[in-house]
């Protein structure tokens, strides 16, 4: 890591040496969120956008001087990254924009964005010599873990903590994976706790992204690679969804990261979309009050974090980019699941999608204009979630092997013209 100064503390400015099991200010404790600190200057006398070019490594490790990370520890063997993007002027029409760039995360190895933070958790555990690492998730970052510790072929395991309400297809990536599975019959904060009582109970490496100090900075990548597919001409907005309020501050870090080394010349305005069900981090964007905890009621689990521990670094990434965060409603995922599916073919879970959604509502009140280029990032495939992606399609046609009856409903759907 001869590009990483130290951890710095959030809260109070205190630094600390980066090995890898530091995850908190020892003077402010929970409030005390660790941030990777990075010598720019002697990055950039060490690398640039032509030796990056000439890089063949096609995922994440390709931005090594930019990860935290020791480069001979040994990677799990899943290629992480270089999802694809697109440029959909269908999509955009439809949101009322004129330019729209859709990154599809959902194509990462276990189908989400979080397997790039989970990536640089097994190389941290394997640095910190952990036989264990375990976390709280939802869905999305357990599979991320198990499915990273799998592939490090190595004695680590996973221990995974989920609430009740996590969904069947996720819950079934863990146990195919290997994973030991704790479904915890409560709702997701009290899941949380339950995992960090065991994790410093037993000592195992911790990989909760909001304790976690290093794996914004696996989630950066989703941006550093945008960047780079972008030509490092950067859009007027970036629009994520927001759960724990991670993956966003991960998107201004990386950013910062590059602006620093001067690889773009600005950081675009960052859109976090939060679902009416749960939405403290707008909330307390909105209203300039300390965050309060809420209900966790939304169809979209992977965002569904009534008290995130990361949302300072979340409120800080919005406030720094100039942007702006907006809530949606259930219905408007599952309006935009169907929608984003039938324009582009990309098949986005409700968390997914929950940012698009976002952007169509941010065009309609004028936050984002017509003309303003955008770019967003689908964070988890639709697989993952098929209860949820049923209730937006509606029913399928049932009928016996038929042709006049066929003929007869394909001409009240208008399938066919009469």
């Amino acid at each position: 890591m001869k590009y990483v100064k130290n951890l710095k503390c959030t809260n109070c400015g205190q630094t600390y040496e980066a090995i890898p099991e530091r995850y908190l200010c020892d003077t402010c404790g929970e409030k005390g969120i660790l941030e990777v600190q990075y010598k720019y200057e002697k990055i950039k006398e060490d690398w640039n956008k032509e030796k990056l070019s000439q890089n063949n490594e096609s995922s994440i490790w390709r931005y090594m001087p930019l990860l935290p990370i020791i480069e001979t520890t040994q990677k799990p063997n899943l290629r992480i990254g270089h999802t694809p993007f697109y440029n959909s002027k269908k999509m955009a029409k439809k949101l009322g924009l004129k330019n729209l760039v859709i990154k599809d995360d959902g194509l990462n190895p276990t189908g989400s964005l979080k397997d790039r933070a989970s990536a640089i958790a097994v190389v941290k555990a394997k640095e910190a010599g952990a036989k264990t690492a375990s976390c709280s998730s939802t869905g999305n970052a357990a599979s991320s873990l198990a499915g990273n510790v799998a592939a490090m072929e190595s004695e680590m395991k996973a221990i995974i903590f989920v609430p009740k309400r996590a969904p069947a297809g996720k819950v079934a990536q863990l146990l195919v994976y290997g994973a030991e599975v704790v479904s915890v019959q409560d709702s997701y904060e009290e899941t949380y706790y339950l995992s960090d009582r065991a994790i410093k109970k037993w000592g195992w490496y911790n990989r909760n992204a909001a304790i976690n100090p290093y794996l914004v900075e696996g989630k950066k990548t989703a941006v550093l690679e945008l960047a780079e597919q972008l030509n490092w001409d950067m859009p007027d907005w970036v629009v994520f969804s927001v759960g724990d309020g991670c993956t966003i501050a991960g998107a201004y870090k990386g950013f910062y990261d590059l602006e620093q080394i001067g690889f773009i010349k600005n950081i675009p305005k960052l859109l976090g979309v939060q679902a009416e069900g749960c939405a403290p981090i707008t909330k307390s964007f909105k209203t300039g009050k300390k965050l309060e905890v809420t209900e966790e009621n939304t169809i979209a689990d992977s965002i569904a974090v009534g008290s995130p521990s990361n949302y300072k670094k979340a409120l800080t990434a919005v406030k720094k980019s100039r942007g702006d965060m907006i809530n949606v409603s259930d219905q408007d995922i599952l309006k935009m699941i169907k929608n984003l599916g039938s324009t582009t073919g990309i098949f986005g879970e409700p968390a997914g999608v929950a940012g698009l959604a976002g952007l169509e509502k941010a065009v309609s009140l004028g936050i984002i204009k017509a003309d303003d280029n955008v770019a967003a990032v689908i964070t988890g495939n639709g697989l993952k979630d098929i209860d949820n992606a049923r209730k937006a399609t509606g029913d399928l046609i049932k009928i016996e092997s038929d042709i006049n009856k066929l003929e007869e409903i394909f001409y009240k759907k208008g399938v066919i013209d009469t």
